[in-house]
């Protein structure tokens, strides 16, 4: 008997024989173990791996490292199958239990009793962990660890789950792990007691959300919560430095402070003096903003978030400023160095007297903040009077026409990906905490979706966490589990607002900041995975009201939950400076027919009875990496590919859009052909005419989705987001004219951030290997820009009506 690969293609393979297999100890474990792993997944063939990997041992090999070489080898079968996945995660699950169990770890408050003792977790956690010991052991989930695809697991293995700090062999299992962030957020003021039972049930309730994967928090609550430094906030906003040198340096500061303790940041710089400004300290002339950019460059590069990943930035500038030709180049590949900025991130903050003059094709004038300090702290009718009173008093630094710099700003966009295009007006109109002057939003953060008021003493924070929408279609019904989900946000919002209170803060300013206005930022994953589920196209109009109506159900639940917490705590310190006291909720904003007119207006009430807990509580992060660990599609986007590749410490892996491969099985559709034909396509199926229409109609990609849909999609939910969304656009190859449409559109949308332009990769390797994630997927440098003959040219053709855009329809 031998144990051959099922798939005739791969015939070829070496095999093991079953005797061979039975003189080998470790080889028969393996065996067997695959076999039982692979008892409830017919497609799966144990065979197939274990041959695999008893080719690949050494000579000394034991039942761990065939039990590896098992685990890459089933992980490299992905593309042919996603069930490999499964077995994958399961063998890792397996591998991680032992890895644990060899540091004493058997149980949930062994893990904390051995983390404590080497001085990584808190002794607040530790000792609630020691009082309620044995109902926490008992909420671990067996099954749990079976719902995590192999690529999720693997993250959580690789960068979240607590080493030893000699050992470095992994000190929780995931299910510790995830009750581990839990506990960390149990309610201080009931831990003491063993008696008491509210904040161990409230635990569970926590627990139960992110075993089941319905909900996960963001990166920074994952690494940190439970333990000594529990800086658990993703973002932080500062305000532009003063013009002066204290000033900038002190940003440098608080810069790595916050870098520090894995914070990303998201930093105006539309204060300080332009290139040639007067000092009139010195009666020098000043170098601008791009040396000292250069040096945040350099200190983003140099201190990292706590070792675990790269530090991170993004700089904000608004249009007027004179040195925004500059700002432009500072992500060029070509050039003086020691005027370009590589690991920055770039952003606009475009005021809407400047896209109207792009639409009406006028002049746009250039000044130095030195020169008029107040437009910084201005927004809407006073900006533009202010701006034009400048103007008026010839106090413009230089003179450009509004659709060259616009063309200008759409090359940067086509080649670097950055200079993201953000909206000053729409960002403070309906900001719950622009409501009483001299609170204004200044930028957005590293991924656009939070817009928070900033000062020289506040800096704005977040805390975000995101619902897993897939895990709430219900297939009976083929409808959301609408009462589910508000259970999941409810829950949600109470741990995301008891992160304000827990969270260890880098810097006074944040600390200040969050307590003041207790922000948080409520999200979502997964929704291409709803509409997978529901046979619903990205861009059908079908898909945009569900989205709609997800939305504003998220809000009701999201928004009930803080009147809640407010009943019980009081409303935030800051209510009487926000909008909602004066009975202004923020679909008010907008004309939008309500879902559920009968709840807002019951909401209404409650609020102005008892006011708020937090003065913000919605926002769309992208959601790389837990998207990855919930085995989901990133935030509100659609798919980038149908075949995209991971990446792990073992190496590069293939994997294939489940949804589509079950498709395919039920047609009879799924074989070598096809597997062939997906991989030399680069992830597309259109090209596949002997799949059914519908079917190709539902697994388009990004890159074949007119960007309307995805446009009319968040400005449809925008009502429903009181802060933003991280929204990426997709181009293949992008044009001046394309762009200048796509972006004219996106404002008179609404629309009040965008974030990456993606572009193709150059070549078909690249293409049938491109990731679905937003962090690997990142946009393609000095990609040539196919455009007009005269740029000026196609920035007029494409904006006379940005509805028309080619890139749109």
């Amino acid at each position: 008997m031998t144990i051959a690969p099922a798939d005739p293609a791969s015939a070829t393979e070496a095999t093991v024989t079953q005797a061979e297999a039975e003189t080998d100890g470790p080889g028969t474990v393996l065996l067997r173990t695959l076999t039982d792993l692979t008892a409830d997944l017919p497609d799966a063939d144990p065979g197939r791996v274990a041959a695999a990997a008893l080719r690949g041992r050494s000579a000394t090999a034991d039942e761990a490292e065939l039990r590896v070489l098992a685990t890459e080898a089933a992980a490299g079968l992905i593309s042919d199958d996603p069930v490999y996945s499964k077995l994958a995660a399961r063998l890792l699950t397996v591998s991680i239990a032992a890895e644990a169990a060899s540091q004493g770890v058997r149980s949930f408050s062994e893990s904390v009793e051995v983390g404590h003792r080497e001085g990584l977790i808190a002794d607040r956690t530790s000792e609630f962990v020691r009082v309620h010991a044995d109902r926490l052991d008992a909420l671990i989930d067996p099954a749990g660890d079976d719902r995590f695809g192999y690529f999720g697991l693997r993250t959580l293995q690789s960068r979240y789950l607590l080493r030893h700090p000699i050992t470095r062999s992994v000190i929780e299992t995931p299910q510790h792990f995830l009750l581990r962030v839990a506990a960390g957020l149990a309610d201080d003021t009931a831990s003491g007691s063993s008696t008491d039972t509210r904040s161990v049930d409230e635990v569970a309730a926590l627990y139960g959300l992110m075993s089941r994967l319905d909900y996960l928090p963001s990166s920074p609550t994952l690494f940190n919560s439970g333990t000594r430094h529990p800086q658990m906030s993703s973002c932080y906003l500062l305000d532009s430095p003063k013009d002066e040198l204290d000033s900038l340096y002190d940003r440098y500061h608080q810069v790595a402070r916050l870098s520090k303790h894995a914070g990303g940041i998201g930093i105006a710089y539309s204060r300080v003096r332009s290139r040639g400004s007067l000092i009139r300290g010195t009666n020098g002339h000043s170098n601008g903003i791009v040396p000292f950019l250069k040096t945040l460059d350099s200190s983003v590069a140099a201190v990292n978030q706590g070792g675990r990943r790269k530090g991170a930035a993004a700089v904000y500038l608004e249009t007027w400023h004179s040195d925004i030709e500059e700002f432009l180049e500072l992500r060029d590949n070509t050039g003086e160095d020691a005027r370009r900025t590589h690991n920055l991130n770039l952003a606009h903050w475009v005021p809407d007297e400047f896209m109207r003059r792009v639409a009406e094709d006028r002049v746009w004038s250039l000044f130095s903040p030195s020169d008029v300090p107040e437009l910084v702290d201005l927004w809407g009718e006073e900006f533009d009077a202010a701006y034009r009173k400048a103007e008026d008093a010839g106090l413009a630094k230089k003179t450009i026409p509004a659709r060259e710099l616009y063309g200008r700003m759409m090359r940067t966009l086509a080649q670097t990906g950055n200079g993201w295009m953000t909206f000053k007006d729409a960002a403070n109109r309906t900001a719950n905490q622009t409501a009483l002057p001299g609170h204004t939003v200044h930028s957005s953060n590293l991924c656009t979706e939070i817009l928070e008021v900033t000062d020289d003493g506040e800096t704005a924070v977040c805390n975000l966490g995101s619902v897993n929408l897939g895990a709430f279609v219900d297939t009976a019904s083929q409808d959301i589990d609408w009462e589910r989900l508000d259970q999941t946000v409810r829950t949600a919002v109470t741990f995301l607002d008891r992160v304000v209170d827990i969270n260890f803060y880098p810097t006074e300013q944040a600390g200040r900041s969050n307590a003041k206005w207790r922000p948080v930022g409520l999200g979502a994953m997964g929704l291409q995975d709803v509409f997978f589920k529901l046979r619903l196209p990205f861009d059908s109009p079908q898909a945009r009201a569900l989205s709609t109506r997800i939305a504003e159900r998220i809000m009701l639940a999201a928004y009930e939950a803080s009147t809640d917490l407010a009943e019980c705590n009081g409303p935030l310190p800051a209510w009487e400076k926000t909008r909602t006291a004066r009975g202004v909720l923020h679909p008010d904003h907008f004309d939008v027919e309500l879902f559920w007119p009968e709840r807002w207006a019951a909401l209404r009430e409650r609020v102005a009875s008892v006011g708020m807990r937090n003065s913000l509580l919605l926002a769309i992060a992208p959601t790389a990496t837990i998207a990855s660990i919930a085995g989901v599609y990133e935030c509100i986007e659609p798919q980038v590919s149908n075949l995209f590749k991971r990446e792990t410490l073992s190496g590069e892996f293939l994997q294939v859009n489940a949804y589509l491969v079950d498709e395919l099985k039920k047609l009879g559709l799924w074989d070598a052909q096809t597997r062939e034909a997906l991989r030399e396509s680069g992830g597309s199926v259109q090209g596949f005419n002997w799949v059914p229409q519908d079917v190709r109609e539902l697994y388009r990609t990004a890159w074949e989705i007119p960007q309307r849909g995805l446009i009319d999609m968040a400005a449809a939910r925008t009502p429903f987001l009181d802060q933003s969304q991280s929204l990426n656009l997709f181009m293949e190859t992008p044009t001046i004219g394309k762009l200048s449409s796509m972006y004219a559109y996106a404002w008179k949308q609404g629309l009040k951030t965008t974030y990456y332009l993606r572009s193709r990769p150059a070549t078909r390797i690249a293409r049938a290997a491109g990731s679905n994630s937003a962090a690997q997927a990142q946009p393609q440098k000095n990609i040539p820009v196919q455009q007009a003959a005269d740029p000026d040219d196609a920035v007029a053709c494409s904006l006379e009506n940005p509805e028309s855009c080619e890139a749109c329809q």
